[in-house]
């Protein structure tokens, strides 16, 4: 039975991660740019997953989906796909495919078809996979959110509690490169449970490993209340990066608390001040457009943004309405022509990035 990946730009993470567990069970995964006999898997997000759609309909093989939308929309995915995989794959994907391999139609816990939907029975413990094998990616440290943002599926994929891969299983998968990046929904939660830092343990896990280290950047951004002097400590002893990257997402306190972030503008100034006193650059997630937001709370955004500017950069985004989040089948809100007249200035002076265009007009200008 051959098996195949569908290459999409953005998804080599996940194939990563997919193509080891695989391995366990004895099923080679096969990069493919178009559908192929027996089976094509996907991985797609809601910005994306529009695009593929008339692809996998008219597919001439088996087709299984997985990633944020299939996991948000798995009834939706199984008009056109034949499975849709929920939530975490290393364990249900394999599965699957041991399945279909031996003739069992029946789907496992975790996997929708037009008749179906077995929501998942169980989550992944991380050490129990590699981060990747043959084919790299980055070193996932940590899983799941505590928070709750409402604009936000990362909870929602993957819960609210954090589980995190062990020292020994990081020290591992980095021996295999030169530098060391990590994906995490927090980095400066390695060890917590993700609202009481445990900086005691993110030492050890630095203190373990021989590369360069870059840690609290993309994708192991961190959140401000984590920026301290104790984690910015770790950062200058133990790590090549310099600059650091959170999320303020608002220069509103009304907005951050309707969306339910969790932290306050104050907190964001702070780790700004707190990042300039290490010599550290910040750089900082904003989100404008938010539903919620009105047009002083947007201006507020943009008070904050040209602050942050002096001391470090911005990375903006206009809202997106992502399904199975609360704020799903929301109206971003507008973006005032100043908003887009100063991040225009800012990035032309190398001190914004991100895109404050439609979510779909994004996607194809990377592409």
């Amino acid at each position: 039975m051959q098996v195949n990946w569908r290459t999409i730009k953005g998804t080599n993470n996940s194939f990563a991660a997919l193509y080891a567990a695989c391995e366990l069970y004895g099923i080679h995964l096969e990069a493919v740019d178009r559908p192929a006999a027996d089976i094509t898997c996907y991985s797609l997000n809601s910005i994306i997953e529009p695009h593929f759609r008339d692809e996998i309909r008219d597919a001439d093989c088996i087709t299984v989906v997985g990633g944020p939308h299939a996991t948000a929309c798995p009834r939706e995915v199984c008009t056109y796909a034949d499975y849709a995989v929920i939530g975490e794959g290393e364990r249900t994907f394999p599965l699957l495919l041991e399945r279909l391999r031996d003739g069992t139609t029946a789907p496992p816990p975790g996997v929708a078809t037009a008749s179906t939907v077995r929501p998942a029975d169980s989550c992944v413990r991380l050490d129990a996979f590699a981060p990747f094998s043959k084919v790299r990616g980055y070193i996932e440290i940590s899983r799941g959110c505590p928070y709750g943002c409402t604009y936000c599926q990362t909870p929602r994929i993957f819960g609210r509690s954090m589980r995190h891969r062990s020292i020994d299983a990081v020290a591992r998968a980095a021996s295999c490169y030169r530098d060391a990046r990590f994906i995490s929904p927090n980095a400066f939660a390695y060890g917590s449970d993700g609202i009481h830092p445990r900086f005691d343990k993110l030492e050890r896990l630095l203190r373990a490993l021989d590369n360069s280290i870059y840690l609290a950047t993309f994708p192991s951004e961190v959140r401000p209340e984590f920026v301290t002097p104790e984690s910015l400590d770790l950062v200058c002893r133990y790590c090549a990066n310099s600059k650091v990257h959170f999320g303020a997402q608002s220069g509103s306190d009304g907005v951050l608390a309707a969306i339910r972030r969790g932290h306050s503008v104050a907190d964001v100034i702070r780790a700004v001040e707190l990042c300039r006193e290490f010599d550290l650059i910040p750089v900082v997630d904003v989100i404008v457009g938010f539903p919620c937001e009105t047009e002083e709370d947007q201006r507020a955004t943009l008070e904050l943004v040209e602050w942050v500017v002096r001391h470090g950069q911005v990375h903006a985004h206009h809202f997106t309405p992502l399904p199975g989040t609360p704020l799903a089948g929301q109206q971003p809100g507008p973006i005032l022509p100043e908003t887009q007249k100063t991040l225009g200035r800012l990035a032309l002076k190398g001190k914004a990035t991100g895109s404050w265009i439609a979510p779909e007009a994004r996607f194809f200008k990377k592409n």
